[in-house]
């Protein structure tokens, strides 16, 4: 198919609901989601976006940008998944307990069906929240339209979408702490912090997170820096960790979901 003929596909999808209530992360899966659904599909969309410690705040702040240009309904919700323990404990499924308190709160402020960014690719992973959305009866466009990750960008791209169609995935801030360490808003703002610094520092690396694991702070890149460059952003994320009062334990290849641990059987 085109891309034409996929963004065609995904109007029709979208027009099979008088209204829905797009759930935004601020990624390019939602936002992508949101424009179509606001501006080429009749369906009448309101939008919602989740303000917490474990949401980026240029997120937040591209939400809030998207939604002023292109004049969409914008409502901004508290999850307040830091309340949950369930989700503090950081479980395995850990998504499951953020997802039923976002759509939770969704639904405490509309009647409308919630829809998300979930594509056709997040079907083949361990997907906790999407046993969360199941519960509470949310729709996945992308999923229905056949649509992978590939396919949301070129119709960010094909839509002029350009900030979008550059960007980079971009998990909550929680998926960079090894299953079983506790979610707090102090190491949610540390993560941020460092994730800025390291931005500015390796413009070209590629993937970068944050890691929070048992044997201290990693920091993954997808192409790692050499020599000099390596040895000043150690130098500055140790300094970065003593402040913190944490262990630096060095740098690695990006590896996607390593945080995340699971029991084999």
């Amino acid at each position: 198919m085109t891309v034409a003929e996929k963004l065609a596909r995904l109007v029709a999808t979208l027009d099979g609901h008088d209204a829905l209530a797009v759930a935004i992360s601020g990624g390019v899966d939602s936002m992508a989601l949101a424009h179509v659904a606001h501006s080429h599909a009749r369906t009448a969309m309101t939008a919602f976006h989740a303000v917490s410690p474990a949401v980026p705040r240029q997120a937040t702040e591209r939400v809030r940008d998207h939604a002023a240009r292109h004049g969409w309904t914008l409502h901004l919700v508290d999850a307040e998944e830091l309340a949950d323990p369930q989700y503090r404990h950081n479980p395995v499924n850990r998504c499951f307990h953020c997802k039923t308190r976002l759509y939770e709160r969704i639904a405490r402020a509309t009647d409308l069906r919630i829809a998300s960014g979930t594509n056709v690719d997040d079907l083949g992973d361990y997907r906790p929240g999407l046993e969360a959305a199941k519960h509470h009866g949310v729709v996945h466009p992308f999923v229905e339209a056949g649509l992978r990750k590939a396919d949301i960008y070129a119709i960010a791209g094909a839509l002029g979408l350009d900030d979008l169609a550059a960007l980079p995935a971009q998990p909550c801030l929680a998926s960079r702490i090894e299953t079983g360490i506790e979610v707090d808003e102090r190491t949610l703002r540390f993560i941020e912090n460092a994730e800025t610094v390291l931005a500015a520092l390796l413009p070209d690396a590629g993937p970068t997170r944050c890691r929070i694991t048992a044997g201290g702070v990693v920091v993954e890149c997808g192409a790692l820096p050499a020599g000099a460059d390596r040895e000043r952003v150690e130098r500055r994320m140790d300094a970065l960790c003593g402040e913190d009062g944490r262990r630096f334990a060095g740098m690695r290849t990006y590896r996607r979901g390593a945080a995340f641990l699971r029991v084999l059987e």
